[in-house]
């Protein structure tokens, strides 16, 4: 029990700082969509897209590494430490200054010449990102959870305040809706023609600011780089980059391609950009799916590697897969069935006709949570090539699925894509995990637990109730039906845990 309380409590405290942090970041959401129309929030979505993907690059499996080989029998942590940043800073330097440089060049590819100070601004958060990855995996190595959310909490408040000051503050005043005699002071800090640009300066001016909160971290870092000795490292973390970018891919390409994939006048009221602006904030409400993956991992993968010589490590790894699908399940049916309430953190209407994706975006979210549940046995095995070729077949499977599926059904084609992609991941992990690294994961028990949510969910639609305070009251006793059920069904393995 000891081990399930440690890994809870680190997710815990790692899962106070990305959902409850990311929870106050929703409330950006309605703000956004509120001062930009969709196709100004359109440049963020695709931009944000292209980020996810270049991020990879940043850290090509640093981190992963960094854990694999710090729990090696007789490592040096702290020699680790230096080498491993010392290899990271360098080249987090050298392809910021690349984009930097060629700025120019890059925007007019994506086809938003003008806007090269936008990708200067991405460029120089991705790189600040990198340079503290490698301090924020150390203080995961070493439990340092509390420190880890204080931070990472801290960075979210700032984004949220510098976005309240902008675009809530400055913007009213100088639209003269109060404060006025303050215009004169607000008009040489603020510039409304910088629009949907602030967004991306301020994600960088936080982002630097976690050089001096991490600032222990980089006060005993010594730069030193020895290419024959990382090259087992740089061997293990090359197949993680593979899988990296292709998961990335399979993420973000329905955002990438949708609007050059869907037919003109698919939808006759609106343009295809406007489209993928509705369509990128109908994502928000399903990455408080991916927020508790997030919190899993940060707790998850250190755990997984100190756990992985112990003798009952596969029966423990099937216990927290257990748990994590009954999360997730509840989650997935908590906010699908609710939507009546979480459409109001989309503001405007004109994004609210995008809805109908969540539900199955938070099922394609569960099964990457599964997916990586599985991909213990690889990285356990050093047997990491196997997640590159799994994640390249769902990278096959996304383009593919959102070639035939966006002409047909628009954004919810591309909703489909990332199911589809997750869940093909998930099963063909699971099949050769088996044979390499053998775990009992409850396979029947997962699936019934997935099929009484979407039975509940299909409930909560079947049955139409006029009154907004009673059609909620019936979306919610349906999550308490689940959370009853989980514990009628769990209660006597919560007892032998106990005892």
């Amino acid at each position: 029990m000891s081990i399930a309380k440690k890994l809870v409590g680190q997710t815990a405290a790692y899962g106070l700082s990305s959902i409850v942090g990311r929870a106050l970041n929703y409330l950006l959401v309605p703000l956004y969509t509120g001062v930009f129309a969709p196709e100004e929030y359109a440049v963020v979505t695709k931009l944000y897209a292209f980020v996810a993907v270049i991020n990879i690059l940043y850290t090509y499996g640093m981190e992963t590494a960094f854990f694999r080989f710090s729990n090696k029998p007789g490592a040096d942590k702290l020699a680790l430490y230096r080498k491993v940043q010392s290899m990271v800073l360098t080249s987090s330097l050298l392809l910021t200054g690349a984009m930097v440089l060629f700025a120019n060049p890059i925007a007019a590819a994506l086809d938003y010449p003008g806007y090269e100070k936008y990708i200067i601004w991405l460029a120089v958060t991705m790189g600040v990102d990198a340079i503290v990855a490698i301090p924020f995996a150390r203080l995961r190595l070493e439990n340092k959870a509390t420190r880890f959310a204080v931070i990472r909490l801290t960075n979210i408040f700032l984004v949220i305040g510098g976005n309240l000051f902008f675009l809530v503050l400055c913007r009213d005043i100088y639209l003269g809706k109060y404060l006025q005699g303050l215009r004169p002071l607000v008009e040489s800090i603020y510039s409304p023609e910088l629009g949907v640009g602030y967004i991306f300066i301020i994600n960088m001016v936080a982002n630097l600011l976690f050089i001096p909160m991490l600032w222990p971290q980089f006060r005993d870092f010594r730069y030193k780089i020895n290419l024959p000795e990382m090259w087992p490292m740089l061997v293990y973390a090359f197949p993680i980059l593979v899988m990296g970018l292709a998961g990335a891919t399979n993420e973000m390409l329905s955002r990438l391609m949708l609007e050059d994939w869907l037919p003109e006048n698919f939808y006759p009221s609106i343009s295809n950009e406007a489209a993928l602006g509705i369509f990128g904030a109908n994502y928000k409400l399903a990455i408080m799916m991916s927020l508790i993956i997030q919190a899993f991992r940060y707790a998850a993968e250190p755990f997984f590697f100190s756990q992985a010589q112990e003798k009952n490590s596969p029966a423990t790894f099937a216990l927290v897969m257990r748990w994590f699908v009954i999360i997730c399940a509840l989650v997935y049916l908590g906010i699908s069935a609710n939507l009546d309430i979480f459409q109001y953190f989309l503001g405007s209407e004109s994004y609210r006709t995008g809805m109908e994706v969540v539900p199955v975006l938070l099922l394609a979210y569960l099964f990457n949570g599964v997916y990586y549940n599985l991909t213990v046995w690889f990285k356990l095995t050093d047997r990491t090539q196997y997640g590159t070729y799994i994640t390249i077949f769902g990278a096959v499977v996304t383009i593919v699925a959102n070639y035939l599926l966006i002409p047909v059904m628009g954004y919810m084609g591309s909703a489909i894509a990332a199911f589809l992609c997750y869940f093909s991941m998930a099963v063909a992990c699971y099949a050769i995990g088996q044979k390499y690294f053998p775990v009992p994961y409850p396979v029947k028990a997962i699936f019934g637990y997935l099929l009484l949510a979407t039975g509940l969910l299909w409930l909560s639609n079947a049955w139409e109730v006029e009154n907004f305070w009673l059609r909620n009251a019936y979306h919610l006793s349906l999550c308490v039906v689940f959370v009853g059920v989980v514990w009628l069904v769990e209660r006597p393995g919560l007892r032998q845990l106990r005892r």
